[in-house]
């Protein structure tokens, strides 16, 4: 075979970089960290005058990577996303892009929309960031299955790493169907991720279940609220808010992975009294982050800040009976903690 003429290379040198821009952006990693385990949703910290505050945000990631959990997800509802501005999301996705190069956590960036093309911008962004992952919610302007299939479609063209579609956080009373969820995983092998946590669950989880090996990750979620239940259905993990408690997830998952469900059941039990107090003095979860030095403060925006206006925040402080049965409850989480 000749060699191929000079013309030839040039032609070569130059197709090459046009074919690379028509393909979609790939995730650097492609799935080379864990997609199994624990992946905490960072909550959001706040400064005292409501700002987002990156050095705790910076400090909740490493906290969670020592906690042995297998990721960490942002923006999602537990990092209060609708109050989030686009120009906090996208700067955002630049701070943990940065703070996770040297971690073992995956990263996963919620680029969750109101629609596709807000959706794509911040794919987009995720792709250029090399995040390791993304995750979706459905687009709340969505009225049909149909608007959730071309969405996704959408979602999983532009973004070629590994994608978790999120059940909730759509339109209202209309959550993607197993059927679909299966549907799109078949035709892109890469968005075989689920977080589940819609009505009527089990029912759902089954059926993702059946659906191996089609479907490669199928993860609970809810606050943690049913984990020993659906790691004893053979889920893949949990998506959790439960970042004040990284450290107790990630023993939980390693006793579950060891076979020592006595254990991960006395574990539970304990993490459901932490659970259970923050219906009942809501804030608690905040607190404890504040208390175990993750987070400076415990302020919360309760929307998103208008233009030219401070964003409307609340602070839990905790009366002395309120603390005192904080730390009652929290004591007994010591035996399993590792931070």
């Amino acid at each position: 075979m000749s060699a191929p003429s000079r013309r030839e290379l040039l032609k070569t040198m130059i197709a090459a970089p046009i074919a690379a821009a028509a393909r979609p952006a790939l995730a650097a990693s492609d799935a080379r960290k864990p997609m199994r385990g624990v992946f905490i949703i960072l909550n959001t910290p706040f400064t005292s005058t409501g700002e987002v505050d990156w050095d705790d945000l910076q400090r909740e990631v490493a906290f969670v990577d020592r906690g042995g959990c297998a990721g960490v997800v942002w923006p999602q509802g537990s990092s209060g996303v609708t109050t989030l501005t686009k120009e906090e999301r996208l700067h955002g996705m630049e701070v943990l892009a940065n703070a996770t190069k040297a971690a073992r956590v995956t990263l996963v960036l919620g680029v969750q929309g109101r629609d596709t093309a807000e959706m794509l911008e911040y794919t987009r962004r995720a792709a250029a960031l090399s995040s390791d992952a993304v995750i979706a919610m459905p687009p709340t302007t969505g009225t049909s299955m149909e608007d959730y299939r071309a969405y996704f479609r959408a979602l999983a063209q532009a973004f070629r790493g590994p994608i978790f579609v999120q059940t909730s956080g759509g339109a209202k009373n209309l959550f993607p169907s197993p059927e679909l969820i299966v549907e799109l995983a078949r035709e892109f092998p890469h968005m075989a991720y689920v977080k589940e946590e819609s009505d009527p669950l089990i029912a759902r989880m089954r059926a993702e279940l059946a659906a191996r090996p089609v479907l490669k990750g199928i993860f609970g979620a809810s606050l943690g609220t049913g984990f020993l239940y659906e790691m004893r259905l053979g889920l893949d993990g949990v998506v959790t808010g439960m970042g004040m408690y990284a450290d107790l997830f990630g023993r939980m998952w390693q006793m579950h992975e060891a076979g020592r469900h006595d254990d991960v059941r006395d574990a539970y039990a304990r993490f459901l009294l932490m659970r259970n107090l923050n219906e009942s003095i809501p804030g608690t979860d905040l607190y404890v982050m504040k208390m175990r030095g993750v987070f400076k403060t415990t302020v919360r925006r309760t929307a998103a800040p208008a233009p030219g206006r401070a964003p409307a925040l609340t602070e839990f402080i905790p009366r002395p009976d309120e603390r005192e049965e904080i730390e009652f409850r929290f004591a007994a989480l010591k035996p399993y903690l590792t931070l």
